[in-house]
């Protein structure tokens, strides 16, 4: 597979480079082929490769059928001529029908026996394809006494049966097997290729290993840990915490929050699950292992991950608050925390599973986190659940936590002191929180735990045997578009000739399509001795390699030209893509060095993305957008202002008729491999959007990856009409045809490691490249009609230098070829007289508004068409706002409010509605934030706007949706519960409700936008909750915070929450006694020595309110515009 060099390199993905993207399609095909199987189906396999490596693997895939009698069914794109007929059959298929399946030797003579036959220089599998293509069918025909008329693929499948091969495939299928020919090896006597006792091994070993590449987020973990235990124990100091009744509601409060941080911090173990989620289906629906095979490793390993965290947490906590200091006390401590802990791992790979998608799963499992929270025993005590929701108490894993700590701590001697009622102090605190058990009930607790984590994960393995993939790449359109294009297929035969865009005997080489010209200026782009460094990796030092750093580009010197179309080639792996990144200024780390110039001048990265284009090789768009929207989009901010709407959409219009999009015009672009267009159709939309912008110079990295041969010829005729236009365009392109290749001007050769071993012109029939390679002594000659691209790679490879003797680099450096390059580069190094160097007025085509609205726009459509998220979310609101007005019915009524426990269940309320509404508002924008960062960093690369522009849209965005959520609660759950309908305490409870939703949505931004991935921006936000639910009051009152800490309160957004939503709703206006821990107090003098909560505070609250949700939403637009994580 030619893989041993990347071998130690990790494989990447969006945002962090790996390998090449041939090599990855290549490890796809090498995990397919190691195993027992007899009979593969390989799908694509060449995409990203170039022809020379595509050939080795179709001709290993030959000796395994002939040698060893495999069963071996490839579907290819692109087919060069020399693999072609290293194949003994052929299927050709079009319109869901089968056109001819038979010997490939056969084929040629069946469409000749059709009037059609293959010219001299093209490829068979070329012209198989375009054939059947009512655009190029004609081209082909060979009946010249006969008019021609398009046959459809209809009569090419009736010819078909009528032929001699499909006649005798008929035949074939007609006989019945004999049962003599049966062979046992056909059959599997097991369904895994490995015992069990090896299944699991395996699965270990790979569980252990991605756990030590993943070592940063679980050091991470346990340092926050480590961190919040401390925070934790200085914030209940013992030296605060004396043996009474008013502080034993600090001590349950100390173990409510350890249990509740313990159960946050599992958040990021269902957000690492969810990204091994697709993996694993492949590997599953491939037999490689049962689910239950990779349960197990996931829960075992994280075994000590919960230890580990659970003795931090202890160890550290335990002295510092003045729990009991009993070592027995301290270790059943221990042990239920630990308990604890994996539960809460386990809950959140239970749901992973069963939700599947990050955005469904944040919703299911705030809602289950919330509903275990609430249920637990202390934010509403046992006693005051409604008697029809009593069991509830009983299901949820925090009540066990609640029952062992509590009952570990209150039942000891120290709190044993007898109190007037004749009650015991511990049990009396027991008895207020409906906690008073018997010690016994600890070790009932204990197995109570133990069953939870087996029901987990038990959970976790049935879900990942019973949930399907969650989605299959196809493309939508309407029922009318697809009525007219059934329409269309089926008019006569003239009128579809007529209607082609396309002249019938068009080639590559004749451009044909004028199309809108919008001004530009011609630009030639000109490097010498560029050379790129990175860091050398540590699996390659480990192997005794000394260099720091690993030199991937070695002094290249070359130029694009106005008008000329130049294509970059080499073997995978060679470094085309590499400097394709550099030229544009894509590059994220390493050291780059040379000279770059545009039009003779140095080159400015912020003037080269206005006039530039490049299409990566990854295709990477907005998902809820449809092809259209996304090409008007990108025209709309790209294009100068002072073309009009008339002539930009004109424009959009021919670059999709072009590029041959105008059909899913209308389709939703999707996900890459789970919905949405098919990766040829991703492939051009990219092409489309960089098109689009008109630029006078464009970079393609592998612009025909995935696409067919047709496709290709499409996207490339394209190009070269683009190039004809006096544009500068430069491609990277693997296994072209011969017409593909000879409809380039110039080619620059790559070997492997980085270096130039030819550039300059092509020639008539590539003759100038092959008569310099022929030249060079030992090259072998090209055969007739051969593939000049694919004999260039075979000549040129690594291991003909090594049978050589030769560097192709040295002798490229001395020949007369390359004294001509570095002429030509010198004089267009030079500023042609009368130009000067590119200047624009603003940054930016558009002004900033028309950024902010284009912007806008495209985040309302994203907003409204991703039901995952924000349909989710209200649903969240709805439930939430049911379920919190059925336990706290009425409790809100301040004539049901008799004594502190009353009082406190009633801030609990609030802290249960604002906190967690809040929460779930901040982990369901995570996922969509992050994915459409990823588009981001590829337009802002672009210089399509201005990040603050993207930003504010993206802001703004939110609040309409905020507002839907706030209606919701104001009228479900407010009423419910039993809140005042005076008018100021109505608006008052509106805006501190709005504002705390939308700080909570603008903090979840805030983290994703510091952040490199989902894993690390999940760790941050439960840090986050941390701080927000220890400070918000409720845990901690404001008065009785340590002085060292009171900094930390008073910034905290759910402080001012707490205060001005119940100061405002019990506080103003109202003056009612209470019973108070023994004595009567009105709430309002209560409220201001317990909590800290005054009306003269509510002014200065209010603007507090105010002030956080502009000041995350800044931190957001600050990070966009100045951070990239993405590593190129």
């Amino acid at each position: 597979m030619g893989l041993e060099k990347c071998a130690d390199t990790m494989v990447g993905d969006a945002m962090r480079r790996g390998i090449s993207g041939g090599e990855k399609k290549r490890l796809t095909t090498g995990e397919m082929i190691i195993g027992p199987s007899k009979a593969f189906f390989l799908d694509e396999i060449s995409t990203g490769l170039d022809s020379s490596t595509t050939f080795q693997i179709i001709s290993c895939l030959q000796q395994l059928a002939e040698v060893l009698q495999y069963t071996v069914l490839v579907s290819l794109l692109q087919l060069a001529p020399e693999t072609y007929e290293l194949f003994d059959d052929v299927i050709l298929m079009a319109e869901g029908k089968i056109v001819y399946h038979g010997p490939r030797n056969s084929i040629l003579s069946f469409f000749e026996s059709c009037g059609f036959k293959c010219p001299r220089r093209k490829g068979a599998a070329d012209f198989l394809q375009e054939v059947l293509s009512k655009k190029d069918q004609e081209q082909f025909w060979s009946l010249g006494h006969e008019k021609y008329n398009f046959v459809t693929v209809d009569q090419f499948y009736q010819r078909f049966r009528e032929y001699h091969v499909g006649q005798n495939l008929s035949m074939e299928l007609l006989k019945p097997y004999e049962i003599s020919k049966v062979n046992n090896s056909a059959l599997s006597f097991s369904i895994y290729s490995l015992s069990k006792c090896d299944l699991l091994k395996a699965c270990f070993a790979r569980e252990h290993l991605l756990m030590k590449r993943n070592a940063f987020i679980y050091i991470t973990k346990a340092v926050q840990v480590g961190l919040v235990a401390t925070m934790t124990g200085t914030v209940f100091l013992r030296t605060h915490m004396l043996i009474d009744r008013t502080h034993a509601n600090s001590f349950l409060s100390s173990q409510f929050y350890s249990l509740l941080f313990l159960l946050v911090n599992g958040f990021p173990e269902m957000v690492m699950t969810l990204n091994r989620l697709p993996i694993f289906y492949k590997q599953r629906d491939c037999l490689f292992y049962p689910a239950w095979a990779f349960a197990i490793p996931a829960f075992v390993l994280k075994i000590p991950v919960s230890l580990v965290e659970s003795i931090a947490w202890t160890s550290i906590s335990y002295y510092l608050i003045g729990y009991t200091p009993e070592a027995s006390r301290f270790f059943r401590q221990l042990l239920v925390l630990f308990l604890h802990h994996s539960t809460a791992l386990s809950m959140f790979r239970c749901v992973a599973s069963f939700c599947q998608t990050i955005p469904i799963a944040s919703i299911g499992g705030i809602l289950l986190f919330l509903i275990i929270l609430v249920c637990g025993g202390f934010i509403i005590p046992r006693t005051l659940f409604p008697n029809w929701l009593k069991w509830i108490f009983w299901v949820s894993p925090m009540s066990y936590g609640e029952i062992s700590l509590a009952g570990n701590e209150f039942l000891t001697q120290r709190w044993q002191k007898v109190m007037v009622s004749g009650v015991t102090l511990g049990n009396r605190v027991l008895m207020d929180r409906g906690l008073d058990f018997s010690s016994l009930f600890y070790w009932i607790s204990v197995g109570a735990l133990a069953v939870f984590i087996a029901v987990f994960n038990i959970g976790f393995a049935v879900g990942l045997t019973m949930r399907r993939s969650s989605g299959t790449s196809q493309s939508l359109i309407s029922h009318d578009k697809l009525t007219a294009m059934q329409g269309k297929d089926q008019v006569n035969s003239k009128e579809m000739v007529r209607e082609s865009p396309m002249l019938p005997k068009t080639t590559l080489n004749t451009p044909t399509m004028t199309g809108k010209i919008l001004p530009f200026t011609p630009l030639a782009v000109s490097f010498r001795d560029v050379n790129y460094y990175i860091d050398t990796p540590m699996a390659m030092r480990e192997q005794g390699y000394t260099e720091s750093k690993l030199q991937l580009l070695h002094n290249i010197t070359g130029a694009f030209q106005p008008g000329v179309l130049s294509v970059l080639m080499g073997v995978t792996g060679a470094g085309k893509t590499t400097l394709l990144d550099v030229l544009a200024g894509r590059k994220t780390g390493g050291v780059i060095e040379g000279a770059i110039r545009i039009g003779g001048y140095p080159k400015v990265q912020e003037t080269f993305a206005r006039i530039s284009g490049y299409c990566e090789q990854t295709d990477v768009h907005s998902p809820q957008i449809t092809v259209w929207e996304s090409v008007v989009y990108s025209s709309r901010l790209r294009l100068p202002m002072e073309i009009d709407s008339k002539t930009r959409n004109d424009f959009v219009k021919e670059v999709l008729e072009t590029i041959e999009l105008d059909d899913v015009r209308d389709s939703l672009v999707g996900l890459p491999g789970a919905n949405g267009l098919s990766t040829e159709q991703r492939k051009r939309l990219t092409i489309a959007v960089e098109l689009v912008s008109n630029p006078c110079i464009i970079f393609l990295d592998e612009p025909t990856s995935g696409l067919d041969a047709r496709a290709a010829a499409i996207v490339m005729r394209a190009v070269k009409n683009i190039a004809g236009t006096g544009r500068t365009v430069a491609c990277t392109i693997h296994q072209p045809s011969i017409e593909i290749f000879e409809a380039f001007d110039q080619l620059m050769l790559m070997k492997r490691g980085g270096e130039l071993i030819y550039a300059g012109p092509l020639g008539n029939n590539s003759c100038q490249v092959i008569q310099y390679f022929q030249a060079i002594p030992g090259v072998p000659k090209i055969k007739d009609d051969y593939n000049p691209s694919t004999w260039m790679l075979e000549v040129t490879s690594k291991s003909m230098e090594e049978q050589l003797g030769i560097n192709f680099a040295a002798i490229y450096r001395e020949s007369s070829t390359y004294k001509d390059n570095d002429e030509m580069v010198k004089q267009l190094s030079v500023p042609s007289p009368g130009t000067r160097d590119l200047h624009f007025k603003a940054q930016f085509p558009q002004k900033f508004m028309d950024q902010f609205k284009a912007c806008l726009l495209k985040q309302f459509l994203s907003h409204w068409r991703t039901p995952s998220y924000n349909l989710v979310r209200i649903v969240f609101t709805a439930l939430s706002c049911l379920m919190f007005g059925a336990l706290y019915w009425q409790k809100g009524n301040i004539n049901n409010i008799n004594n502190q426990q009353g009082l406190f269940t009633t801030l609990g309320c609030i802290y249960c509605t604002t906190l967690y509404a809040g929460i779930q508002n901040c982990q369901s924008v995570m996922p969509f934030v992050g994915v459409e960062r990823t588009v981001m960093y590829r337009e802002r690369f672009a210089g399509m706007y201005s990040p603050w522009a993207y930003s504010f849209a993206q802001l703004a965005m939110e609040i309409p949706f905020v507002l839907v959520q706030l209606l919701i609660f104001m009228l479900v759950a407010y009423p419910m519960i039993g809140f005042a309908w005076a008018i100021t305490k109505v608006l008052w409870f509106s805006y501190s409700m709005f504002c705390t939703l939308l700080y909570f949505v603008y903090l979840g931004m805030m983290i994703v936008s510091l952040t490199p991935n989902m894993q690390v921006a999940t760790i941050l936000a439960s840090a986050c909750y941390t701080v927000l639910n220890l400070m918000s009051g409720f845990i901690m009152p404001g008065p009785q915070v340590p002085e060292w800490w009171i900094w930390l309160y008073r910034i905290t957004p759910m402080s001012w929450t707490l205060n001005l939503l119940f100061t405002t709703q019990f506080v103003y206006g109202d003056n009612k006694n209470i019973m108070v821990f023994g004595e009567i107090k009105s709430i309002s003098e209560f409220a201001k020595d317990y909590f800290g909560f005054h009306h003269a505070l509510v002014p200065k609250a209010a603007v507090m309110m105010a002030v956080f949700p502009v000041l995350f939403g800044l931190a957001f637009a600050f990070s966009i515009s100045k951070l990239n994580f993405q590593r190129r």
